[in-house]
């Protein structure tokens, strides 16, 4: 995967250090909308009432919850980041894919139970971890290279089992339950392409002017920031639970 090299200019370690500030203070803000993609609400009531399949309503919220699941995002847009070849791109997407979707499927089925505040942190450590791997960190700072498409995979994993806490707060009924978690499967998998659509064709842009080499690094630096801060946010919540 191709990343940055160091060591890093002055100029550019200026803009890294005011990029992670503008990220600190971003995710401080929105620190509050932390489960703004948990299933809440209408959804919710809707969830723990329906009996039999309902694949249409599934595949949206499996949808929605992607999209407005900013950690997963976050996570992507690291991944994809500095992948040019479209080959690349289905390799990765795939292995995440794969991951997410296995451990979301084990979760609800075989009642495989985590945390969700400390499967949340890790979520937030691989946002971090794939900005650390884009800055080209591990080879400079540790003299190897980790195999990124095994990482992706592994990180995969854990972000499934992110998405099966969500479905596992619910009394979900057993009519029709495999076809609505298949289906809310695939609505994430709509919703993931949906989103990572609009980043790659973000970046396609960017990369057209010459600010992507200026902020890169900088960019790169936020993301980190932001994950380490939404791992600080749910280990907060794992030590220091809310008062009933």
């Amino acid at each position: 995967m191709p990343h940055l090299s160091f060591p890093w200019r002055c100029g550019g370690y200026r803009r890294s250090l005011f990029a992670a500030g503008l990220a600190l203070l971003g995710v401080t803000l929105f620190s509050t909308l932390a489960w703004a993609h948990a299933v809440t609400g209408k959804d919710a009531a809707y969830i723990e009432t329906v009996r039999g399949a309902a694949i249409g309503p599934f595949l949206y919220l499996g949808a929605k919850h992607m999209v407005t699941g900013y950690d997963h995002m976050l996570f992507l847009v690291g991944v994809v980041f500095f992948l040019r070849r479209f080959r690349d791109i289905i390799q990765y997407v795939t292995l995440f894919t794969v991951g997410h979707s296995l451990t979301l499927l084990l979760g609800v089925f075989a009642g495989i139970r985590v945390n969700p505040f400390l499967i949340d942190a890790i979520i937030g450590l691989s946002v971090a971890y794939m900005a650390f791997v884009n800055m080209g960190g591990f080879r400079q700072l540790f003299g190897f290279e980790p195999n990124n498409k095994l990482s992706v995979l592994v990180f995969g994993l854990f972000h499934g089992f992110g998405l099966a806490t969500k479905v596992q707060e619910f009394n979900l009924a057993r009519e029709g339950l495999v076809t609505n978690i298949l289906s809310f499967n695939v609505g994430i998998e709509l919703g993931q392409f949906a989103g990572l659509s609009l980043v790659l064709l973000a970046l396609t842009v960017w990369r057209m002017r010459a600010s992507f080499v200026r902020y890169a690094l900088a960019t790169n630096t936020a993301l980190m920031a932001g994950g380490f801060l939404l791992v600080a946010y749910q280990l907060s919540g794992y030590f220091l639970p809310a008062a009933d």
